[in-house]
């Protein structure tokens, strides 16, 4: 073999390695989903992805003032239930204010455990539930009760002790330590 042809091989090897260093480097970078105009990352937990949401200021000054970003900071696997700042606009005026309050931290506890599922649960996972139980599903919140499952259609909905419903809205919005799925309504138990 020529110089000329050693060169040319070794510039296609050089070439090969470059192209697949570079699809090798695309293929690692994280699957994100856009909640609240900001890329919610696999790789960060819960709290890290929920305070750069535009969407969910209100669900993430609630959580504070409840004290619970150390555990949702933990090591889970949690499935949140994150309802917008336009489902808690819903609520009766006075509401998130009165909630809000240090006095009023256990009944705000209360409220956001029902927002959450001991366990990563996809929307995958929540279906075939539905499909099991024959169009419901009731899964045992962090606060103790339940919440059911049932879908209309190609959505998924989530009905409260109470009676309300809320639709998931954004699914599958991965986590380090669990999964989001973003809601329109408050659920109350």
């Amino acid at each position: 073999m020529n110089t000329s042809s050693k060169i040319a091989v070794l510039g296609m090897v050089a070439l090969s390695f470059a192209f697949s260093g570079k699809v090798t480097a695309q293929t690692m970078k994280e699957k994100t989903v856009m909640v609240g105009g900001a890329p919610m990352y696999p790789s960060k937990n819960i709290i890290e992805n929920a305070v750069n949401s535009k969407d969910h200021k209100t669900l993430v000054a609630a959580v504070k003032a409840a004290g619970l970003v150390e555990t949702l900071q933990g090591a889970g696997p949690f499935t949140v239930l994150a309802p917008t700042d336009a489902a808690f606009a819903k609520l009766p005026k006075g509401t998130v204010e009165t909630l809000v309050k240090p006095e009023n931290k256990e009944m705000l506890t209360k409220i956001l455990t029902y927002h959450v599922l001991a366990g990563k649960y996809s929307t995958k996972d929540i279906w075939a539930a539905v499909k099991a139980g024959n169009g419901k599903s009731m899964m045992k919140t962090v606060q103790g009760e339940g919440l059911t499952f049932w879908a209309k259609g190609k959505d998924l909905y989530i009905q409260d002790a109470k009676g309300n419903s809320a639709k998931v809205t954004i699914a599958d919005v991965n986590q380090s330590n669990g999964v989001i799925h973003v809601i329109d309504t408050v659920l109350m138990p």
